[in-house]
């Protein structure tokens, strides 16, 4: 029977090689098994079984199988498998934070995108109420801020405007109000369903239509 301190029959390359697949199979099936935890659905059960059954299958054998030929060695193995899990339960929860933080960040970015293609076709469709003499003429409820319709589109107007070039999420909600808000401007003003085209020869002075 070995001493707990016999010399180990591999090289320090091997027991190394071994610290390396025990650490990464321990943390790696630890994390796995929160980050399912954490999404949650139908499959957590079986997921979690084979996220730790994957795991063990791999840090059993290079733990058990050095410690038949070196007991200090099986015995080191064991305290970094149980270390690198315990690292890997505490840092997971963190992790898995900043991955949704910088997810969220992406689809805001993204939303805010399509939202400020929206928001300046609504300012060029609103402004032609401001801009062209015949729709002035036709449509003065548009201009007229004692409409009530109208001081809704306004006030929409400003909420778009103050979440303009920024990342709040508040943005793209804001431009479906402003939407909505000029929707039940036109159809108070009696524009009717569609709003009227643009003039031939018709260019917007405000430089942020382009």
């Amino acid at each position: 029977m070995p001493s707990l301190f016999y010399p180990a029959p591999f090289a320090l390359w091997q027991l190394l090689a071994l610290a390396v697949i025990v650490v990464c199979a321990s943390a790696g099936s630890v994390y796995l098994i929160r980050r399912h935890v954490a999404a949650g659905g139908d499959v957590l059960p079986d997921s979690v079984f084979w996220d730790g059954f994957a795991g063990l299958a791999i840090v059993a054998p290079a733990v058990i199988l050095p410690a038949l030929a070196a007991p200090w060695a099986g015995l080191l193995l064991g305290v970094l498998a149980v270390a690198s899990a315990a690292a890997s339960y505490f840092w997971t929860p963190r992790e898995l934070s900043r991955q949704e933080a910088r997810r969220a960040s992406r689809d805001i970015a993204a939303s805010n995108e399509a939202a400020a293609a929206r928001h300046r076709s609504l300012l060029a469709r609103w402004q032609r109420y401001e801009l062209d003499p015949a729709l002035s003429i036709d449509y003065p409820a548009m201009s007229d801020s004692r409409q009530p319709e109208t001081a809704a589109l306004i006030r929409a107007m400003k909420d778009a405007e103050r979440l303009r070039g920024g990342t709040d999420a508040g943005y793209a909600p804001a431009v479906a109000r402003l939407e909505q808000a000029l929707d039940d401007a036109e159809r108070a003003a009696g524009v009717g369903r569609e709003a009227p085209a643009r003039p031939a020869g018709f260019t917007s002075t405000d430089p942020a239509l382009g």
